[in-house]
Parts: structure tokens; C-alpha cells; sequence
């Protein structure tokens, strides 16, 4: 598996979103859950994403459990910074956000239990929280790298104004926020200039567009009840079909190079930049192996560009978050 860097940090080219393996998408066993995170050990991914929301709290424990034994070939990020009800656990649960240094020092010696480790690799703030200055959080993060209980920090779906802040008070390891095909913010409002300029890893959440650029995924009404998606604009209807069309682009260079449509989509973000690590998520063994052979596909300039212009943001129906969620973003 190809490297990349993140501050202090190496990891693999690609990492595994793990929020799946516990809510958000559908039923999940703990057990088939456990061998996709040791099969992506095996094939060479080592950056592993968690949070203390998913589940909540259950994924972070998955992984604890997963891990024993194995958790020196592993690099753990997990998050804190939102408020939730843990009696919930199909996404619904979050209700606001809670950045305090309080909050970052409970949830982070929590994580360290649940995770079964004496260091966090990465900690990220979850979201921004408006009641709260940037350099409080970001400072409070920075004690527990002073104290040995985090090795680096990092954010997630902040502007550029509120991640040049933060990097005044400690170097900030990595960015997260959505990116891919159909959600190409970062490339408009100065989120990956500023990653650049400052030397921070860029991290996209979501690369595969949260399954709907695979190809794959059913009409909304067909999801499972628990599944996240059901409330989600682009997979309405309306937006889901005409986002089908720009998919049929990613569909026919799958075609052309016989491989899948996720396989494109991801080598499409991997393609620009050595310093972006995406983390797809992945339930199933074979989802995982599919995704990790992306690493290793060239797309031509002629792909990347006919992919750049029929993802072009004005072709793409349907906003990424409901109104509730967006709020919750600082961008």
C-alpha cells in the first residue's frame, strides 16, 4: 500500500471510514464488521476513522475490540464536538455541538478506554462550535498532545478563516470535509488552498458521494428504515435521477477501463493530490478490496477532465445536507 503523511503521522494512501461498521447505513453484525476491519489490516489500510458520536459510542468500542493485538498496525482517528441522544442511533441523534475544553478532554480520556489505547493518533473537532473560540478548543487539544494522550489534531468541515486561527495555537495535522465527484466546495471556498499553504493533510469524508457514485445504490424509498439516506436531498427522487446523469459519465470510463464505477470515482480524488487521504467507508470485505485497488488506477487527463466537467456543481441536484445539518458546518 502506497503512504501518505499526515503531520506526524504516516498512513496508508487510503483509509476506512468506519461510521458504517455501527449506524448510519442500514443493519450491521459485530462480527462481520470486525473481519472487514481485519482485512483492511491485511490489505496494508491502516488509517482508521472513528468518532466518539457513531453508535454512539458503540464504534469506537468495535474497534477496542478489533484491535487487540493488532493496534500497533493501525492509525486510530476518532472526534468529539457534537452533543447528541445516545438513546439514538440512526444519525438522528446529534442536536447541537459542544467544542468546550471540557468536553475535549472528557471524550478524549473516554475514547482512550473504549479504544483499548493509551494514545489517540489523531483527534479531530467533530464540527465548530460557534459558542466557543477556535483557540480554546484548539488549546485544550493541544494539552492533550502535551500530555501524551494524542499524538496530533485535527478539525473537520471549517472555513479557512477558523482553520488559519486554529494553526496560530498548534499545528493542525488534518482537514476533514466532504469531498468528491459531487460535493466540490473545498475547491471554491479556499478550504484546500489554505490546507496547502499551511501544510495540513486534506481528509475527505464521503468520496464515493455516500454510495450514490457507485452506482449501486436503490431508490430512497427502497433503504432501510435506519438508513441515514432516506433524509438526505440529492437521494430524493427528483435529485437522485437527474444526478444519474453525470454518473453515467463516471460509468462509461469504468467501462472503458474495466474496473467500477466506485474504483473511478475514488482514483478521481486520489488523483488530485498526494497530500488528500480519502477514507471511504466499507461494510462488506468486497467493497473494502474494491476500493483499496482504486489506489492503484491512472485515470487518463481525458477521464479526469470529461469527470471535472460532468460534475461540474451547477449539473449536481439537491444539497448534501438538510438545512438542520448544514448549520452545523462552518463553511
Amino acid at each position: 500500500m502506497r503512504q501518505s503523511t499526515i503531520g506526524p503521522l504516516q498512513v496508508s494512501a487510503i483509509g476506512l471510514g468506519c461510521m458504517g461498521l455501527s449506524q448510519a447505513y442500514g443493519t450491521q453484525d459485530e462480527e462481520s464488521s470486525i473481519r472487514t476491519l481485519h482485512r483492511a489490516l491485511d490489505l496494508g489500510v491502516t488509517f482508521l476513522d472513528t468518532a466518539e458520536i457513531y453508535g454512539p459510542l458503540r464504534n469506537e468500542a468495535l474497534l477496542g475490540r478489533a484491535l487487540k493485538g493488532r493496534r500497533a498496525g493501525a492509525v486510530i482517528a476518532t472526534k468529539f464536538g457534537f452533543t447528541y441522544r445516545a438513546d439514538r442511533d440512526d444519525f438522528g441523534e446529534a442536536t447541537g455541538t459542544d467544542g468546550s475544553p471540557a468536553n475535549a478532554r472528557r471524550v478524549a480520556e473516554a475514547s482512550l478506554k473504549r479504544l483499548q489505547t493509551e494514545v489517540i493518533d489523531l483527534f479531530y473537532l467533530h464540527r465548530l462550535d460557534p459558542t466557543v473560540p477556535i483557540e480554546e478548543s484548539v488549546g485544550a487539544m493541544a494539552d492533550l498532545v502535551a500530555e501524551g494522550k494524542v499524538r496530533a489534531i485535527g478539525l473537520s468541515e471549517v472555513s479557512p478563516a477558523t482553520l488559519r486561527r486554529a494553526q496560530a495555537v498548534h499545528p493542525v495535522a488534518a482537514l476533514q470535509s466532504e469531498y468528491s465527484l459531487w460535493s466540490r466546495e473545498v475547491e471554491t471556498n479556499g478550504v484546500l488552498e489554505t490546507c496547502r499553504a499551511l501544510g495540513i493533510a486534506f481528509v475527505p469524508f464521503s468520496p464515493l458521494g455516500r454510495g450514490f457514485l457507485t452506482g449501486t445504490v436503490p431508490p430512497v424509498d427502497a433503504l432501510e428504515a435506519n438508513d441515514f439516506r432516506r433524509n438526505l436531498p440529492r437521494f430524493q427522487p427528483d435529485n437522485a435521477a437527474a444526478n444519474a446523469r453525470p454518473l453515467q459519465v463516471v460509468q462509461e470510463i469504468a467501462a472503458a477501463h474495466g474496473v467500477s464505477a466506485a474504483q473511478v470515482a475514488l482514483a478521481w480524488v486520489l488523483a488530485q493530490g498526494a497530500d488528500i487521504v480519502p477514507i471511504p467507508g466499507a461494510k462488506r470485505i468486497a467493497h473494502l478490496e474494491e476500493n483499496v485497488a482504486a489506489v492503484d488506477l491512472a485515470l487518463t487527463a481525458e477521464d479526469l477532465a470529461r469527470l471535472a466537467a460532468a460534475f461540474a456543481p451547477e449539473n449536481i441536484a439537491g444539497e448534501r445536507y438538510p438545512a438542520a445539518w448544514q448549520k452545523m458546518t462552518d463553511s
